[in-house]
């Protein structure tokens, strides 16, 4: 593959866990309007024409905003969601389908501007009048992007909703019924479904069942079998959460007919939409060849309404068309996500083997089959988004064993991925950034790691190097700069909050000191959106993102301690030190907490979590290594 086609890979599948990473948190909603729907519609299991009303401004108005509010969000925090939920009102207005797709533009959109407004003039606002820009930049930018989006994004949206309906009826009128799947499915995965029911399928159904008594055009979008293939598919060979949440999706997808509920399991993996294809082409084929058909439109598409609305002689049809269609769809789906890598494929056979033996190392912390030779080791780089924390604690570390053990001559540094010098002959990353780390660093070994903490790699180098003889020369010792950390900024006894709180209050209080910019606290909260900054040992190093490195001014950390705890996951921060690097002169007092953590016992780390001493912390991590 080449590096274009990969890098176009790379960039769909990006793309397409942006996209998931705005519906997937609000999935409840989904679920909830689809519950109102298939319960109380006029062809629910309970029908009720009053309790009905409650589902119409959940996906007219509500999903919409949720998934604008989201998409801001994920590009600039909780001023970027405002934003763009401003901006998604415009577009919804502007239409009479939910308008679940434009959300998705008008969301990112929003935070996108509001976030490069403030990039803009954030230097150049007099003292004190920061709220009063920060509010009415977001309300006017908001305003004028919901008026362009009622003017001209809701047309396009609805435009492309008419172009799509032409584009059906012309494969109608030349008689290849099952290629109509081809513009259907990637249509509804675009959430126009139920534009193309009802405002392509429905009228024509009508119109065949009224001289017929039934029409396979009532089946074709609702056919809940293309999408319950690929969350099956998920079931069985997918992985992590899209595996775990898979079977409950199923449900709501096939029996309460919310065909959205899938579709964010495609956007993961944009070349899933060829499974729908496959599985909707092969069920209206079978439906075609069997005579098959409804007499009204089903909806909801669950299974449930298909069987009420199937007329007599037409059961086997129908219900072979929805089997076939998951069947196929299950098939192609399982091929596509086997076959699919979160790393990219390298030009080289020797990169390609790389990657291929490092993805299956991951989970161990192994290396891939590169290796380097203990005599030739002479550069070994850590490297993670930024650069500045999560690394630099990891190289660290390593870096105090290795010269502990006599190896002075081995030079082990933190970089950010991006800047992984090409001398690097081991990088040692996180398993989530495995792709990035070899498209920067081919000629090098990667060794992949769940924490840079708790890993095995000082093993692996350890037994790399026996029978190396070691160098023993003079080893370096780390000053800590003075202002790095102050001793005001070691704030003990807090009261436990959310892990957000926590990362917020660090991310304040460096703002606070002078040290980085606001810009910075939302890029903390990113970073671990993205990947955790727990360390283990209690102790988790917020830091930001390399999105926001251009908002540190100096170097500085703060030490928070919080005696009962912050949930990091599974696991509890008593410790939570704020990080901004620059010019590296943070990276002594990360050396002093790798050290900490590496030979306190853990009734001596009891004794940091709950003292109330701020000079036992302080000492501790300005010491001079």
């Amino acid at each position: 593959m080449s590096n274009k086609n990969s890098g176009a890979q790379e960039a769909m599948q990006k793309f397409g866990r942006f996209l998931s990473g705005m519906v997937m948190p609000n999935i409840g909603a989904f679920i909830a309007w689809g519950f109102l729907t298939a319960l109380f519609i006029p062809t629910g299991w309970l029908p009720n024409e009053y309790l009905a009303q409650v589902g119409g401004p959940m996906s007219k108005w509500l999903i919409p905003l949720l998934l604008g509010f989201t998409g801001g969000s994920a590009v600039y925090g909780h001023r970027g969601g405002v934003v763009g939920a401003i901006a998604t009102s415009g577009i919804i207005a502007g239409a009479d389908i939910p308008m679940f797709l434009g959300a998705m533009i008008m969301g990112p959109l929003g935070g996108f501007l509001i976030k490069k407004f403030d990039e803009a003039v954030q230097d150049s606002i007099p003292g004190g009048f920061e709220m009063l820009v920060n509010n009415f930049s977001a309300g006017i930018l908001g305003g004028i992007l919901a008026i362009l989006a009622y003017m001209g994004v809701g047309p396009v949206v609805l435009s492309v909703n008419d172009i799509l309906r032409s584009g059906v009826e012309s494969i109608v009128a030349m008689g290849l019924l099952p290629l109509v799947s081809i513009l259907v499915e990637p249509a509804k995965i675009l959430f126009l479904n139920n534009a193309i029911n009802h405002g392509v399928f429905s009228p024509l159904g009508i119109q065949q069942a009224e001289e017929f008594g039934k029409s396979m055009f009532f089946l074709i979008e609702a056919n809940p079998g293309p999408g319950l293939g690929v969350l099956l598919a998920y079931w069985f060979v997918g992985k992590g959460m899209a595996k775990a949440s898979s079977p409950g999706a199923m449900i709501i997808h096939f029996l309460g007919g919310i065909h959205e509920i899938y579709f964010p399991y495609i956007l993961m993996k944009p070349q899933l939409v060829l499974a729908v294809i496959a599985g909707g082409m092969s069920g209206v084929f079978t439906m075609n060849m069997l005579d098959g058909g409804l007499i009204a439109p089903s909806s909801p598409g669950s299974i449930i309404a298909i069987l009420a609305m199937t007329p007599k002689g037409a059961f086997l049809a129908n219900i072979a068309d929805v089997i076939v269609a998951t069947i196929v769809s299950f098939l192609v789906a399982s091929t596509l996500i086997k076959m699919s890598k979160d790393t990219e494929e390298e030009d080289s056979l020797e990169n390609a083997q790389a990657s291929m033996n490092a993805m299956k190392a991951q989970s161990k912390g192994q290396a891939a089959e590169k290796k380097v030779s203990g005599k030739d080791l002479k550069f070994i780089a850590y490297a993670c988004d930024a650069g500045m924390g999560s690394s630099a604690l990891g190289a660290a570390a390593l870096r105090k064993k290795l010269h502990r053990d006599g190896y002075t001559n081995i030079t082990v540094k933190n970089f950010a991925i991006g800047n992984i010098p090409k001398e690097a002959q081991i990088v040692v990353s996180q398993e989530k950034l495995a792709s990035r780390a070899l498209e920067d660093s081919p000629q090098a070994e990667h060794i992949w790691i769940k924490d840079f903490t708790n890993n095995n790699v000082y093993d692996i180098i350890k037994a790399r190097l026996s029978g190396v003889e070691a160098a023993h020369g003079e080893v370096e010792v780390q000053e800590v700069k003075e202002g790095v950390l102050l001793k005001e900024n070691v704030k003990l006894g807090l009261k436990s909050v959310s892990k957000e709180e926590a990362i917020r209050a660090a991310g304040e209080l460096l703002v606070k000191s002078g040290y980085v910019k606001e810009g910075y606290v939302e890029g903390m909260l990113a970073r671990e959106r993205d990947i955790s900054t727990y360390i283990g040992k209690g102790i988790a190093i917020p830091h930001g993102e390399n999105a926001v490195k251009d908002q540190v001014k100096k170097s500085g950390i703060v030490v928070l301690q919080y005696p009962d705890g912050v949930p990091f996951g599974n696991n509890v921060a008593h410790l939570v030190v704020g990080i901004a690097g620059k010019d590296n002169d943070h990276l002594a007092i990360l050396a002093n907490i790798a050290t900490t953590m590496d030979e306190c016992e853990d009734a001596e780390l009891q004794k940091l979590y709950t003292t109330k001493d701020a000079n036992v912390l302080y000492e501790l991590f300005t010491k001079s290594s």
